[in-house]
Parts: C-alpha cells; sequence; structure tokens
C-alpha cells in the first residue's frame, strides 16, 4: 500500500531573485514575515536574470518573489500578508500616519530641546519649541519638490490661485519663519511672516474643506502625500497664527514692563 505524503501546512517555498546586481527587498520581507508566521522556509534562490525570467513564465507570474504554501500559489509579498490577514495599503489612499509621526517627533524634540535648557521637558518655551520645530519639518517636507507641492497647493490655496509664485515662497517662509522661531531672532521677521502665512492657510483650508465641501488631498507635508485636506492643514496654519500673536503678545509684554520701569 502506498502512502502519499500530505503537504506540510507549516512549511512555505519561496523564491525570490538575489543576484551580484539585485537583492529583492521584497523577498527578503517575504522570507522574514514567513519566519515570524511559524513557516518553515524552503528558500529558493534566483541567480540570475535567465533564472528569473525562466520561473516567471513556467509560473505564468510577472514578478518576483513568489511563495508557494502547500500546492497553493500564494504570490507576492503583499499576498502574502492577505492570505496572513494583515493590512496591505492601497496605491492613493488616505493616511494621518506621516503627519502622527511627524508631530511625535517634533514634540519629542521638543521635550528633549527644554530638558537639556530647563531641567524639564514640559514648559512654556517647549510648547514654543514644539510648534516652531513643527514649522520647520514641514517645511523641509514641502522643499524635498517645490514643484509638486505647489501643484497640490494651487488645488485649495487662495492667494496661490492669484498669484502663483506664492506656492513657491510659501515653503521658504515657513522654513525661515520657524527656525527664526527655534532662535528666538528676528522676530520682528518672523512674526508677522508665520501669522501672515498661517491665516491666508487658514481661510484658505476652512472655505475648500467646509464651505466648498471639497475632498482633496493637503499639501503640508509635501505633494506627494496622501493625508486629506481638512483638519491637519487647518491645525497647522492655526499654530502659526497661535504662535505668532503668542510671541507679539510676549513681546508687547516686555515692552511695557520695561516701559513701565523707566
Amino acid at each position: 500500500m502506498n502512502i502519499v505524503s500530505k503537504p506540510n501546512p507549516t512549511s512555505a517555498v519561496l523564491y525570490r531573485m538575489v543576484t551580484d546586481e539585485h537583492l529583492c527587498p521584497f523577498g527578503l520581507k517575504a522570507k522574514d514575515l514567513l519566519r515570524r508566521s511559524g513557516y518553515d522556509v524552503d528558500d529558493r534562490l534566483l541567480r540570475s536574470r535567465k533564472e528569473v525570467d525562466a520561473f516567471k513564465q513556467e509560473h505564468d507570474v510577472k514578478t518576483t518573489p513568489q511563495v508557494f504554501i502547500g500546492e497553493e500559489r500564494i504570490g507576492g509579498y503583499d499576498d502574502l500578508r492577505r492570505h496572513l490577514g494583515k493590512s496591505v495599503p492601497e496605491p492613493g489612499a488616505t493616511s494621518y500616519k506621516p503627519i502622527i509621526a511627524l508631530f511625535c517627533i517634533t514634540a519629542l524634540m521638543a521635550m528633549g530641546t527644554s530638558f537639556a535648557v530647563h531641567g524639564s521637558p514640559l514648559t512654556v518655551q517647549g510648547i514654543e519649541w514644539f510648534i516652531a520645530f513643527s514649522m520647520s519639518v514641514l517645511a523641509l517636507l514641502k522643499l524635498q519638490n517645490v514643484e509638486t507641492f505647489s501643484t497640490m497647493f494651487l488645488n485649495y490655496d487662495l492667494l496661490a490661485r492669484k498669484w502663483v509664485p506664492y506656492s513657491y515662497i510659501y515653503p521658504f517662509a515657513e522654513g525661515i519663519a520657524g527656525v527664526l522661531m527655534i532662535a528666538g531672532a528676528l522676530n520682528w521677521l518672523s512674526i508677522p511672516l508665520a501669522f501672515f502665512i498661517g491665516s491666508v492657510g487658514a481661510i484658505s483650508v476652512f472655505k475648500a474643506v467646509y464651505i466648498d465641501r471639497r475632498e482633496l488631498k493637503c499639501a503640508c507635508v509635501g505633494g506627494s502625500s496622501n493625508v486629506p485636506l481638512g483638519f491637519v492643514s487647518l491645525t497647522e496654519n492655526i499654530m502659526m497664527v497661535a504662535m505668532a500673536v503668542w510671541m507679539a503678545l510676549g513681546l508687547a509684554g516686555v515692552t511695557f514692563a520695561t516701559g513701565h520701569g523707566m
């Protein structure tokens, strides 16, 4: 009597490209994911372009890596994630992750700076630094590709629509204001600059989202982001206005106190 062995449900076969010119990153990810999911991996390397092309033709697939579990072809890395019940970001899907990560990092930067200077991570100046750091990093992301930023920005900014060069000036203005506010220098420039671009931005976003009810992508973290226009961009602009007003009031208080003592 012949006994037919059944495929081991805890083993997987992985075909991935590993040549002198290219090491497939998705193959490495698939191998790591399989092992972390409890699979024994039969790692089969495709060592040349000829081997890769022959494999694709044999299995009628367009890409590698390819994962097989038992007798079933699962597919590539994204297909494997779906098979294992894990999320796969859809191309163009909206996400708040970039902006959440940014604000978390700038908050930690501000707390670290506050601790280094004042011995406490939670200070009023720490809050000021958080806003200024956020402005500077947001400007940096926009400046990675000013052209794509300006294209997205023109979808909703009222001033940029009237005067296109403003869409190119904006990230530089935000960056300059942020850096000057970190340094506490040239307040005569940073305060009106932040107040102006923040006010125009807040009005533009409010009109586009809450009055015109348009569904747009936010250019706040650069022109290639999938962050939806709305609360996040409005918050960015309100933060700039609030920072400008706060600093102006602080300067007015100092001036008044100095004048009063004379």
